[in-house]
């Protein structure tokens, strides 16, 4: 499914990572951990003047074209005032303007919001989350955003056409030996019907992917229960680990033919700090290969490790 080629250098040895199917690659540089760039967590700003407290939320947010938002539980969604995709839709989580820990419900609720909004849509959807500042969050109140376009982007886009190829040449579907091969390695950390696991060539850090057995954002109701537990299973791996914000993103496919796997795919990020440190540079953002410090297994069998 993907390449290794170990590299020695004067200072430990160094990985260059491609996966097989898309060409995606990545460099693992374990010893680049001793930076100790990451900081213990400082939030920013007080919640005065947030748009997304419900002091504020139902009188300055837009609404869609029939004066409507939609609320689920605590959640409330509206159209981005921004936006960067033909529909793009923001989900505020929660009535804090700070979660300490998300209950199921809460992800289950903005999960159910963005999958009503985006199926009006009519393009290839994704669900997306920016967690805190130094994960890309203009507003620290926590929200899901959610975008679709008729073409989708490049990441699914590469996945959907190298998956038919892969279906053309071989008659087999690549997410079934996908799910085979990290079911049985290290990189894997729980689930089943949804099956986590550390991605073996990272696009950023610490990225974990849950593999859905649907295709399609209509298939989803059925596991919207079980992906918020595995989204939070997660989270709470990362924070075990020092990590607080994060990214996330749930891409589909919209035609069921055998060649696509929808999948959760989340990644680790620096925590806000006062000297806006960040964990992306040149490689991630010109060259598009992230330097990667925890080697894929490593994730695996620290989570085996601490759920014992």
């Amino acid at each position: 499914m993907f390449t290794v080629t170990d590299v020695a250098t004067g200072r430990g040895t160094l990985q260059y990572r491609e996966e097989y199917l898309t060409g995606l690659r990545c460099r693992i540089s374990p010893e680049r951990l001793k930076r100790h760039i990451d900081q213990p967590l400082s939030l920013p700003g007080e919640a005065a003047g947030c748009p997304f407290c419900r002091e504020n939320i139902f009188s300055v947010t837009p609404t869609f074209p029939d004066g409507s938002r939609i609320t689920r539980g605590e959640s409330v969604t509206f159209p981005n005032m921004f936006p960067f995709a033909e529909w793009h839709i923001v989900t505020v989580i929660s009535r804090n303007h700070t979660v300490p820990v998300f209950t199921r419900q809460q992800i289950m609720d903005a999960l159910q919001a963005q999958t009503e909004s985006l199926l009006r849509s009519g393009g290839y959807p994704s669900i997306n989350w920016n967690y805190l500042p130094s994960a890309g969050a203009s507003i620290v109140h926590p929200h899901m955003q959610g975008i679709a376009d008729q073409r989708p982007s490049w990441i699914t886009e590469r996945y959907l056409s190298a998956g038919k190829e892969h279906h053309a040449k071989t008659g087999n579907r690549y997410w079934d030996a996908v799910r085979e091969q990290e079911r049985s390695s290290d990189r894997y950390l729980f689930g089943d019907e949804i099956l986590w696991s550390a991605h073996a060539v990272p696009v950023g850090e610490r990225e974990v992917r849950g593999l859905l057995p649907i295709t399609r954002l209509d298939e989803l109701e059925s596991y919207v229960g079980s992906l918020a537990e595995g989204i939070l299973e997660v989270l709470s791996l990362y924070r075990k680990l020092g990590t607080y914000a994060f990214n996330m993103a749930i891409v589909f496919g919209r035609e069921t033919t055998g060649d696509f796997s929808a999948f959760c795919s989340l990644i680790s990020r620096i925590n806000p700090n006062p000297l806006s440190t960040s964990d992306s540079a040149f490689m991630e953002r010109l060259h598009n290969e992230p330097i990667i410090l925890t080697l894929p297994e490593d994730l695996g069998r620290y989570y085996r490790n601490e759920s014992r």
